[in-house]
């Protein structure tokens, strides 16, 4: 497969018809995401009965506003919202890893052996990367640390190949292996997940290690410069490499110009629901993120919306509606490149257990962070293309 660095029209109009490499992506159960929800919340009361250190909303769970002003080796997230995961290989022969495909991101990394803090023999058993057992190994020993919510994750830099999708493999990638995962708490525990393969821009790649895909570009690996998620709604879902599937979705792909090449930064025109409207006034900011199930908004904002949908917050500041008027629950529409992007009511619920958690959280980011992610309840809707060269995101109605 070669990526012959045509001019943007002729990559758009051969995407659809390039050889694609897929992987196939895993979904983790509602049930699951709400029992941490439920978590989440006992934990809170208990810290609050007790008249222990309440955990700030800014520094727990999905997105942490404080760590954008730390530098580049900062993350806005600590994935316990989660909720795809899919495989990649390291080394030679290969060994596998379970990791979130994940667009707000741009590391790579996995825990070595003897890694502390990553999962246990009974449960959350992690995969563990050997370097001995990898003849295609070489040695970087730089320092890796990235900032989450909950704290920090370590461990250094190292060379290896990565195999995608069975067929692209990516030579001499710099990655991490982490030596102390303790930053990401029970998320990473109780996870599905061994690692993180991010997806976003080198220029937030913490130590400037090139991301898997960009040397996947440069390396000639790819087809066309481009990825694309279909994320399926019950079942699994399909990352794919090279191109995009257009038996996914129906009609046309509409193209978003990047705001920024960062995050997968895209500026919206307003966002509507029932009696809530956000026109652009001033620029609104969001990224496309595939590492988190939930879209975030700034507190106001988000408490609006959810006002306007009947959705009402506990004391983590997550919001859940009565499950027997789920049905009621208005669409909520983003406006992006002129272009209207419904999401039903239903579908911005997740429920499990007899809750019914509203998929929106207020996260207020600081300048020059974006204000909304538009996460999984997002992308479920619409077929999500990404070009690296182009800088550009297209959407399109996934077919369900």
């Amino acid at each position: 497969m070669k990526f012959l660095g045509c001019v943007s029209f002729l990559l758009a109009s051969s995407a659809a018809v390039a050889e694609l490499s897929r992987v196939t992506l895993h979904k983790r159960p509602d049930d699951e995401l709400i029992a941490a929800h439920l978590k989440r919340e006992r934990d809170a009361l208990y810290d609050l009965l007790t008249v222990k250190n309440v955990v700030s909303l800014d520094n727990r769970n999905l997105r942490a506003s404080h760590n954008l002003q730390k530098g580049e080796s900062e993350s806005i997230k600590d994935y316990a919202n989660a909720q795809y995961f899919g495989t990649v290989s390291i080394g030679s022969p290969p060994q596998s890893f379970q990791v979130i495909f994940d667009t707000g991101s741009s590391n790579l990394w996995v825990p070595k052996v003897g890694c502390t803090h990553c999962g246990n023999p009974f449960f959350g058993k992690k995969n563990k990367y050997d370097e001995d057992a990898s003849t295609s190994y070489h040695e970087d020993g730089s320092d890796f640390e990235i900032m989450y919510g909950s704290g920090s994750v370590k461990g250094y830099f190292s060379l290896d190949d990565v195999l995608l999708a069975d067929d692209i493999v990516v030579n001499a990638q710099k990655f991490a292996e982490v030596t102390d995962a303790g930053g990401l708490g029970m998320a990473y525990s109780l996870g599905k997940f061994d690692g993180i393969l991010g997806m976003g821009f080198t220029s937030i790649s913490v130590g400037g290690a090139p991301t898997v895909f960009e040397n996947a570009i440069k390396q000639n690996k790819v087809d066309q410069p481009i990825f694309a998620f279909y994320l399926g709604d019950n079942g699994p879902g399909e990352l794919t490499f090279g191109g995009y599937d257009a038996s996914k979705f129906e009609g046309d792909l509409n193209y978003v110009k990047l705001d920024a090449a960062t995050y997968w930064q895209i500026a919206l025109d307003k966002i509507e629901s029932g009696d809530y409207h956000k026109e652009a006034d001033e620029k609104i900011t969001a990224i496309v993120d595939s590492g988190t199930s939930l879209i975030t908004g700034p507190k106001a904002e988000v408490s609006k919306l959810a006002a306007a949908v009947g959705a009402k917050a506990n004391i983590m500041g997550e919001y859940t509606v009565d499950c027997s008027k789920v049905d009621e629950i208005p669409d909520i529409v983003f406006t992006i490149g002129g272009n209207d992007y419904a999401i039903p009511g239903p579908k911005t619920v997740i429920q499990a257990q007899g809750t019914c958690l509203f998929a929106f959280m207020g996260m207020d980011f600081p300048a020059p962070g974006p204000q909304w992610i538009l996460g999984d309840v997002f992308m479920r809707e619409y077929y999500t293309v990404f070009n690296y060269h182009d800088q550009t995101i297209g959407f399109a109605k996934a077919k369900k």
